[in-house]
């Protein structure tokens, strides 16, 4: 479903992502992790349409990205790290707006709408202003609007933040239950838990580089010590010097 091919993208000169090739397959939920300026954010942009690479191919559906523009996108839904909605629509007239966007009819709107403000618990406030939304209320809204045109591939960068417990556990399933209808999910965290109990396979990005890839067992198996967590996996493949000082002192 999505294919990287030396994914490169510079600034002046400095790599934010570095030949980055990678495979993700129809129905997995692959989760994207990396220390804050790995080039996580820099490489869904680039996936997405909305950053140019410096080089590399970027495959979804097997259509280019930059070659078939339209067609690339039409099957991708995204979840931005900072949501950019519509102040002055409803939640629901935003959501109802993206649907019409991708040439959705009005009567698979309502029916998948309220779907979806029943899943994340919008109902009560499905016809209140955005404006009035809090941070966690509008990262529902806009995974509502990433759904709404039923993509084949669901990108989201960091989509459980400022959300409660229970609305983070209901994203968490809903992506879940997307992969086992054949989609295929992209998702990027800071939140090593998550990623760990719900990811069937993981890439970590660091300084631009995909250093690591594969099951939570593969990634035990590629780490030097053979450690547990991913949390202790994540700073071994990351860490700096102070980082690797504190895991050695843990391992003696």
């Amino acid at each position: 479903m999505l294919k990287l091919s030396g994914l490169t993208k510079r600034y002046n000169g400095s790599p934010a992502v570095d030949d980055l090739s990678l495979r993700v397959g129809s129905g997995e939920l692959f989760g994207f992790l990396g220390p804050n300026g790995a080039g996580k954010t820099t490489t869904i942009k680039m996936m997405c349409g909305l950053l140019r690479p410096t080089s590399g191919r970027i495959e979804i559906g097997g259509f280019d990205i930059l070659g078939q523009p339209t067609k690339a996108k039409a099957v991708i839904g995204l979840v931005p790290d900072t949501p950019v909605l519509y102040k002055k629509l409803t939640g629901r007239e935003f959501v109802r707006f993206v649907g019409e966007l991708y040439s959705v009819d009005g009567e698979t709107i309502d029916k998948r709408m309220g779907d979806l403000l029943s899943l994340l618990d919008m109902k009560d406030s499905a016809d209140n202003l955005i404006e009035t939304y809090s941070h966690g209320m509008r990262q529902k809204a806009s995974i509502m609007a990433a759904l709404i045109h039923d993509p084949d591939l669901v990108v989201l960068d960091e989509p459980t933040v400022g959300l409660d417990p229970r609305s983070a556990r209901v994203v968490k399933d809903v992506l879940r239950a997307l992969c086992e209808m054949g989609k295929t999910v992209f998702m990027s965290t800071h939140i090593l838990e998550i990623a760990e109990r719900v990811c069937d396979r993981i890439g970590i990005i660091n300084k631009g580089k995909l250093v690591a890839v594969g099951s939570i067992e593969e990634l035990r198996a590629q780490s030097e010590a053979g450690l547990g967590s991913l949390e202790d996996i994540f700073l071994e493949l990351t860490g700096g010097p102070e980082e690797q000082e504190v895991i050695r002192f843990l391992e003696s």
